[in-house]
């Protein structure tokens, strides 16, 4: 939004406009009458604001409610938000899927897809699958692609704000990749990269389990666990956009690497994919000890790696999710040992969101980025002399 300057009506234009507009979004149809009550604005600055927004096509005369069409005499005029003047899209690039969530502006999820993608595919084959899973659910859902109003996208590294992937370990040929740019390419509207951690933490206080707090901490538990944080309600990325990058604290001293961990012989666990530890926890419920031993010291350091942060950050609620949470009995030891080593331990939850969650994180994002747009008036005023 450009600058503003003291006795710019624009400004007063821009403030009642967001204040009805948000009025409006919140229900299913507003009067004139209430619109005035809520607002505390007069009703023909009311009545100016909604001529306004309706020719930028946000906001559209509503048919009269059932009652009132019965009634003798012209009927009060309604209006609604129109959550389908444009789209957004939530999109996850993770190593064995893709996936896509579609929204009106009101967040709604209206379309959905996902297609499996190979752990090794390229970075060009992973991208393709993108762009061929968002095809399709543009396609089933009957939206243009020019109604894309922000595309929000999470993926795992270590993400810079252009949209960079500093490091990105977990896909192959992901480190360096300029994803924003490639990614905007296929869309004319802005799209926004963030860590696949961090992306869940804002859908799970959005849809899934915090909902009612703004101090989290969401461990994506896996292979090498990540992690994303709320505090006060806001993502903390950290100066670099590193926050949260537990999977690392072996190299300072916390211990062995996943292949060791995870061994039931004397050699590294190779190959290491979800597979291969599938089958070592299959091992541990079938009473094999040495898969039993090689679990616990698995979930030991999960543990130890979320200690870690929430000593950091002392969070309200820890949220674990990713593949390993479906594993047995990972939630206790993470509560026992929380209990040992902090002064107020959080409440720990599992994710309620599951797979989905980057792909509604991603989706918020974009919907946060609308909202700033259509909300948000810049409070920074110069004076005229």
């Amino acid at each position: 939004m450009g600058r503003l300057t003291g006795g710019d009506p624009s400004l007063l234009r821009r403030i009642n406009s967001a204040v009805v507009l948000h009025a409006l979004r919140g229900a299913d149809a507003r009067t004139l009458t209430d619109l005035t009550r809520i607002t505390g604005l007069s009703r023909p600055t009311v009545e100016g604001v909604i001529e306004g927004l309706i020719g930028t096509g946000l906001v559209v005369e509503a048919a009269p409610e059932e009652g009132e069409a019965r009634r003798q005499g012209r009927p009060a005029r309604r209006f609604r938000f129109r959550a389908e003047a444009g789209h957004l899209l939530g999109i996850e690039i993770g190593p064995r899927r893709v996936a896509a969530l579609m929204s009106g502006l009101d967040g709604r999820i209206i379309g959905a897809g996902s297609r499996e993608v190979s752990e090794t595919a390229s970075a060009d084959e992973r991208l393709e699958r993108v762009r061929a899973v968002v095809a399709d659910v543009l396609r089933r859902t009957g939206v243009a692609r020019g109604s894309l109003r922000a595309v929000g996208v999470g993926t795992p590294g270590i993400v810079e704000a252009d949209g960079t992937i500093r490091l990105g370990t977990a896909l192959p040929g992901w480190t360096g990749l300029a994803l924003g740019e490639r990614l905007r390419r296929s869309f004319r509207c802005p799209v926004l990269v963030e860590n696949d951690a961090n992306a869940a933490a804002v859908a799970e206080q959005w849809k899934g389990a915090a909902t009612d707090s703004d101090d989290i901490v969401f461990v994506l538990a896996g292979l090498s666990p990540g992690a994303g944080s709320l505090i006060g309600g806001r993502l903390h990325r950290g100066f670099g956009g590193a926050a949260g990058e537990i999977g690392a604290l072996h190299l300072l001293g916390q211990g062995a690497t996943p292949e060791t961990l995870l061994s039931t012989t004397d050699e590294p666990l190779t190959p290491l994919d979800e597979q291969a530890v599938a089958e070592v926890f299959a091992l541990a419920r079938e009473g094999d000890a040495r898969a039993r031993a090689a679990v616990d010291r698995f979930l030991q350091r999960l543990v130890h790696d979320v200690a870690a942060l929430v000593l950091a950050l002392d969070p309200e609620l820890v949220v674990v999710g990713g593949w390993a949470a479906g594993l047995d009995g990972v939630l206790q030891p993470l509560r026992d040992e929380l209990e040992r080593f902090c002064l107020r331990p959080p409440r720990v939850a599992l994710s309620l969101l599951g797979e989905a969650a980057v792909a509604t994180g991603a989706l918020r994002l974009a919907l946060d980025h609308v909202e700033e747009q259509l909300f948000a008036v810049e409070t920074t005023v110069t004076a005229r002399r």
